[in-house]
């Protein structure tokens, strides 16, 4: 069964002011909030559903940590009223959080994932939502990585880890394609969705 478009929530998950910290710096992409600020103005003025994951970290050296001064949603992304905001502590936004619950309340199995990073809380959320029956559309353009460092000192930079990434997602997890592509099919298939 086609879903309607308007029935697929834009999820936009922990784009907060911690990632601006300097533990995160090294991200490729710069461009990233852009693109989501750009989907999420589209899913607004279409009256279609928004949905905020918000990390809340309980550990007081993390950037994210709740009580701490970057943990608060970026301005440029920030909740309006009407727009759910669900908050989670672990990497993954299906573990311990509503966001299933809010899906099925809404009788939606796909949804549009932007966010950060790639390589970690999205990744885990793509794969947990995937076991459980979602299918996730995710725009490469709408998220980020930061370099990885391996036990033994090696080194991989963003723009590898997020390619590297997306190539894992895309080949089983999740339906990768660029913002513009989704918005072209938004365009000319006003009641679907379909893989790129």
């Amino acid at each position: 069964m086609k879903d309607e478009i308007s029935l697929i929530p834009l999820v936009i998950l922990d784009v907060q002011d911690a990632i601006d910290r300097p533990n995160w710096d090294g991200k490729n992409n710069p461009g990233y909030l852009a693109v989501i600020q750009r989907l999420l103005g589209l899913w607004r003025s279409n009256g279609w559903p928004v949905l905020h994951v918000k990390h809340d970290e309980q550990a007081p050296a993390s950037s994210y940590y709740v009580h701490g001064p970057w943990n608060g949603i970026k301005k440029e992304v920030a909740p309006i009223q009407g727009e759910p905001v669900i908050t989670k502590q672990e990497n993954c936004a299906f573990i311990g959080t509503e966001l299933d619950a809010v899906l099925t309340s809404m009788r939606v199995k796909r949804l549009v994932l932007t966010g950060v990073v790639v390589h970690n809380s999205i990744d885990a959320t793509v794969r947990a939502g995937k076991a459980l029956g979602y299918r996730i559309i995710l725009p490469s353009d709408a998220t980020t990585a930061v370099p990885v460092v391996g036990a033994h000192g090696e080194c991989w930079d963003a723009t590898t880890v997020q390619a590297l990434t997306l190539a894992i997602l895309g080949d089983e997890y999740a339906d990768v394609m660029s913002s513009d592509e989704l918005l072209a099919q938004l365009s000319l298939t006003p009641v679907a969705i379909t893989r790129a």
